[in-house]
């Protein structure tokens, strides 16, 4: 496998400071960055910057482990600094714990040669050289610490290309899937957000010789949410405007909406900001809205249907991950017919009902809680790019049984309560037909997260989605409760998929 081999030239100790923070904010559990130079060639200056960029403490007094060796530091991933100067041999490094420390943080490692052989195949190594009046830095490898590297500094030059060059960045937050945020500060300016977005990988062929991320209609690159922000922002929704944009990299500059999250300061939900969201949820929908929309001078983004395939493969996650989970094997033959027949009469039933722009996942984690402001302009919107055409009911079924938040029947009434008198408010609006489209939405987004959070424990090593799983199994209860849902209610009943399991 060919390596990476990247220069840049750090003119003075703030652009060495400035390549610390673009290391750090790439950092992974078990990633090696190996630092080689002469004495003087700013390698400490380098270690320095990088944990008090990822320990977030521009105060922190980070010492040269010279003499102890190893020093620690607790952050987003645990850093272990390394000087292996005065080691007597590469063999001392198993006395230092360095294997533990990789098993749950990162390493740096200053002197790197007295290690030999002991690092990593897959180490950065991070060489500086003196170079007039300033220093070369030559970063090379193979493997994902190194892309990721690469990446990172690949987003350094976006930010000086939109004149945000010389910015702090720090780490924000990540999702369930390869995007990752972070904040950017200069002194004066309102902080941004730096969204970091590369084109979705496709898994292999699960059905049709397609991916499963492309029936279910996955947003494949950045242009999507350029799209549907902007089309958000132009019927009067409170999405981030975007300063600066690099479709090809996945990269954009946002405005930052807030620091205040949807919930309450415990972490519980809040009644009359769910209320809130509702009503927006009802303004959106008593819109027109277009299913091709400009992203770019000349590049459109078709915004996808939630169609019958997207809808089945999703709903089949439970069949595919929790299923096995509880019972120890594969889903029967039987099951996944009987399961497929129940799930296909409930879709049959969908044909005429009220489709719009539906966001996918507008839940408390993608909303931005703005108290100081009036109206709609109260809630920040964020996490777009996966949005389709698709039936009203479901974001709001998304909202009022949010996966992440324990909400209450009551607060749950009370969310569609609001939505229901704001869509009369609007007009002619058939509620006995919405209200059994959201439980039948709700039935089916409920069934996918369950799939999804094991899927999340088992195939991508979280397993902290686990301890949801009571409360979606109590969600999904609920939605099957509708008389309109009997025979789908009456299914899962029989195969145990609604009874409490400890995984």
């Amino acid at each position: 496998m060919a390596g990476v081999v990247l220069e840049r030239f750090l003119a003075d100790e703030a652009a060495t400071a400035r390549l610390g923070e673009d290391l750090a904010m790439s950092l992974r559990p078990g990633d090696v960055l190996a630092l080689k130079g002469d004495l003087g060639a700013g390698k400490s200056s380098l270690a320095r910057a990088l944990i008090k960029a990822m320990t977030d403490d521009a105060g922190l007094d980070v010492p040269s482990p010279t003499f102890t060796l190893v020093q620690s530091y607790e952050a987003r991933v645990p850093v272990h600094h390394f000087d292996l100067y005065r080691l007597s041999s590469a063999s001392e490094l198993d006395e230092l714990g360095f294997d533990e420390a990789l098993a749950q943080g990162a390493a740096l490692v200053e002197w790197p040669e007295r290690a030999e052989a002991y690092l990593p195949k897959t180490s950065v190594l991070i060489e500086l050289i003196h170079q007039n009046d300033g220093r070369l830095a030559r970063l090379s490898g193979q493997g994902a610490a190194v892309e990721r590297a690469a990446r990172s500094l690949a987003m350094r030059e976006f930010l000086e290309r939109a004149g945000w060059g010389e910015a702090q960045r720090r780490y924000f937050i990540g999702d369930a899937s390869a995007r990752s945020y972070e904040i950017v500060s200069l002194a004066g300016l309102p902080p941004r957000v730096l969204m970091n977005s590369p084109r979705l990988v496709l898994g292999p062929p699960v059905r049709d010789g397609k991916p499963y991320a492309v029936i279910a209609n996955t947003a494949q690159s950045v242009s999507a949410f350029v799209a549907i922000d902007r089309a958000l922002r132009a019927v009067g929704v409170s999405a981030p405007e975007i300063h600066a944009q690099d479709l090809d990299q996945g990269l954009l500059l946002l405005e930052h909406l807030g620091s205040e999250g949807f919930l309450g300061q415990h972490g519980q939900p809040v009644a009359e900001r769910y209320a809130a969201a509702a009503e927006l949820l009802a303004m959106m929908h008593g819109k027109a809205w277009p299913d091709r929309i400009e992203a770019a001078p000349g590049v459109f983004h078709d915004v996808p249907p939630f169609d019958r395939d997207a809808m089945m493969i999703e709903a089949e996650l439970l069949l595919d991950w929790y299923v096995p989970a509880i019972t120890g094997g594969p889903a029967s033959d039987a099951l996944r017919a009987g399961y497929n027949r129940e799930w296909n009469a409930v879709l049959d039933r969908l044909e005429g009902r009220e489709y719009t722009l539906m966001l996918r996942d507008f839940h408390s984690p993608n909303i931005i809680w703005r108290g100081e402001r009036t109206g709609h302009d109260r809630l920040g919107i964020v996490d777009v790019q996966d949005a389709l055409i698709g039936l009203s009911a479901y974001d709001l079924a998304s909202l009022a049984m949010d996966a992440r938040v324990t909400i209450s029947p009551e607060i749950e009434r009370r969310t569609l309560d609001a939505y229901i008198a704001a869509r009369h408010k609007a007009g002619v609006f058939n509620e006995d037909e919405f209200v059994e489209t959201y439980a039948m939405m709700a039935a089916q987004r409920n069934s996918k997260i369950l799939g999804i959070f094991v899927r999340l424990e088992k195939r991508d090593g979280k397993p902290y989605y686990l301890k949801h799983l009571p409360r979606i199994r109590d969600y999904l209860r609920r939605a099957l409760a509708h008389p309109g849902l009997a025979s789908l209610r009456d299914f899962y009943t029989a195969h145990g998929l609604l009874e409490e399991r400890s995984l």
